[in-house]
């Protein structure tokens, strides 16, 4: 079980905070410190099928860019992806080279700052694994293995490559470039797309007396290789190249490197097939898409990162393709984005699965809520997203029982909502009637805050649209409401937060039966989260009244104390946030702890449990 530990202090004992696992980071404030971890598989989360996901607190991929390599030299392939900007995040695998299993060990593999791509490669010749990963902005990082194959230790050694000349190595940051020796000469070879459709190749020709490799350019037009994609429907004679991924493999068996490439107008991968030899590479100049059995066609949204990687140890290489989202609608990969084809006897693809790595994903920024919806004593989940990746048409919200007990949660989703033709749902679930069951609240992208009358039971919930909003933003984008009595007049009040990042405050001016909500100000005391503000209130410093925590875009969660109704700022809690943090908390393992359940920009949830 994946696990990281945050220090938080005592008075944040039920923190509607959230994370990631980069770093353990300081106190906000001076005293004591509650340990809160980041686990990935605390407890059973099954698909509406039943089958358990196998990393179900990942935090969800919009653009994987994968990698496997053995960087533990333990006999079988790790798995590396990078989602974020300068984050690797290393899955080892635990099982075995013919049956992998993936146990998450961090975000930040080695802390190492990576940019927009890295490759692992073996650049000094020493049997071990270095890296090449981008300095920003578009030049290429060095650093060196000083570990071994078992124990890698990176140290960075150059932050820009440079060529034979002196003069830095240039690769555009949105094509992902690769290294091999192309004609077996024991060189490395490095080679870059271009957003032209033409390949870089440099030449390995030594390195410097600080161990640095030198390369040479060998050609600006490596073959006279130009990709250029046609699309369907566009305009006669126009054509089109741009962000694009490569990878090498003898995918054939026939002794010599073929060359796999992904670009952003290509809605499959194709295949450049080798008919030279290992020491005389001949290309051919019509690139193909890469053949898959009758039945299935490796076909997505575009910008595609090709890995040829024999998965399952039986001797011929499988493909595994991450999906980055090109010009064919990215909304439509934003869950299916990780694909497993492997290579059957006849030697064509067949596709195994679009989520290789299984995991709680509702395709971009989702938003979770907590509520006994059936009122069995445990907490049940329910998630929302910016838009169904599979309809296109509106967003939805997942509904997850808890078919567990208090202590021991086990949730199975059992259904998904379309509430209308809204988009951006971000759920709260409370008793706005006070008649004993939970309402659905939803904040919306242009649609203010709605509300959804709960007119079954508290056993049995049954949902219905109130006739016009429940509060409509005077300004702006992406209403995201909390619930709380603020100003201790015993009915519910809301706090909404939006796009600009400002808070809203709506006082209830109505009773605990029959609310009204009036604006008192789109800056309530001028608090300002920076950008996507996502409120939630807590009782921080256990004085009896809702204190406001605030997930944002970036940089972690605001803290506001509340007194009387007033709201002070108490500084960031210092955990780091994945973006578009979307915090909501509760005990979902019955310890008596508050736990922390955060939503993401990747569609995924982070878990964060209290108490260690």
């Amino acid at each position: 079980m994946g696990r990281a530990a945050f220090l938080l202090p005592p008075m944040l004992l039920c923190a509607g905070c959230a994370g990631g696992p980069e770093k353990a980071p300081s106190a906000s404030f001076p005293v004591g410190g509650t340990v809160y971890e980041r686990v990935v598989a605390p407890f059973p989360v099954r698909d509406m099928s039943g089958r358990a996901y196998e990393l179900p607190f990942l935090g969800g991929f919009d653009v994987p860019r994968p990698q496997f390599v053995d960087i533990d030299g333990d006999g079988d392939l790790d798995l590396f992806i990078q989602e974020r900007s300068n984050e690797l995040i290393f899955l080892e695998n635990v099982g075995s080279a013919s049956s992998p299993a993936y146990r998450w060990r961090t975000d930040r593999f080695a802390e190492l700052e990576i940019g927009e791509w890295s490759r692992f490669t073996d650049l000094d010749g020493d049997g071990d694994l270095d890296l090449l990963a981008e300095e920003r902005f578009s030049y290429i990082r060095f650093y060196r293995n000083e570990g071994s194959p078992t124990d890698p230790r990176f140290v960075l050694v150059a932050d820009t490559l440079r060529d034979d000349r002196g003069i830095a190595i240039f690769s555009d940051r949105q094509n992902l470039p690769n290294v091999v020796d192309i004609d077996c000469d024991g060189r490395p070879d490095l080679f870059l797309g271009r957003a032209d459709g033409t390949v870089t190749r440099y030449e390995m020709v030594g390195s410097g007396p600080d161990g640095v490799p030198i390369f040479r350019l060998v050609t600006d037009r490596f073959q006279d290789i130009e990709i250029v994609a046609a699309i369907s429907g566009g305009p006669p004679g126009l054509s089109y190249h741009g962000a694009n991924s490569m990878s090498f493999a003898d995918f054939d068996a026939d002794g010599d490197q073929d060359m796999f490439w992904g670009d952003f107008f290509e809605p499959g991968v194709l295949l450049l097939e080798n008919i030279g030899s290992c020491f005389s590479p001949n290309f051919r100049l019509d690139p193909v898409p890469v053949a898959t059995a009758s039945s299935d066609t490796l076909l997505t949204s575009g910008y595609n990162v090709a890995v040829p990687v024999d998965v399952d140890a039986d001797g011929d290489l499988d493909l595994v393709v991450g999906v980055l989202g090109g010009a064919f609608n990215p909304n439509r990969s934003a869950a299916d984005n990780l694909h497993l084809w492997l290579r059957g006897p006849d030697g064509l693809l067949v596709e195994q699965t679009r989520r290789y790595v299984t995991q709680i994903d509702v395709g971009g920024e989702s938003v979770p809520a907590l509520g006994d919806l059936d009122g069995d004593g445990d907490l049940d989940l329910l998630i929302g997203n910016k838009l169904d990746p599979a309809g296109l048409d509106a967003g939805r919200i997942y509904w997850f029982e808890n078919r567990g007990t208090p202590t021991s949660p086990d949730f199975i989703m059992v259904d998904t909502l379309r509430l209308g033709d809204a988009y951006h749902y971000a759920p709260v679930l409370a008793d706005l009637d006070a008649d004993g069951d939970l309402d659905l609240i939803v904040g919306t992208w242009h649609q203010g805050v709605l509300r959804f009358r709960n007119d079954g039971s508290p056993t049995s919930p049954s949902f219905t649209a109130t006739d016009s909003a429940l509060v409509t933003l005077t300004r702006g984008s992406n209403a995201t409401p909390a619930l709380a009595d603020v100003d201790g007049d015993g009915d519910l009040d809301m706090m909404v937060g939006e796009a600009s990042g400002q808070l809203n405050y709506y006082r209830n001016d109505g009773t605990p039966e029959a609310p009204s909500f009036t604006l008192v100000s789109e800056e309530y005391d001028g608090m300002d989260a920076g950008w996507r503000s996502h409120p939630a209130f807590l009782d921080v410093d256990g004085d009896g009244d809702p204190d406001l925590l605030v997930g944002r875009e970036e940089l972690g969660l605001l803290v506001y104390l509340n007194f009387g109704g007033s709201f002070r700022a108490a500084g960031d809690y210092g955990i780091p946030l994945l973006p578009y943090a979307a915090p909501t908390f509760g005990d979902l393992d019955g310890d008596g702890d508050i736990d922390i359940l955060v939503g993401t920009l990747s569609g995924g949830l982070v878990f964060l449990r209290a108490g260690g």
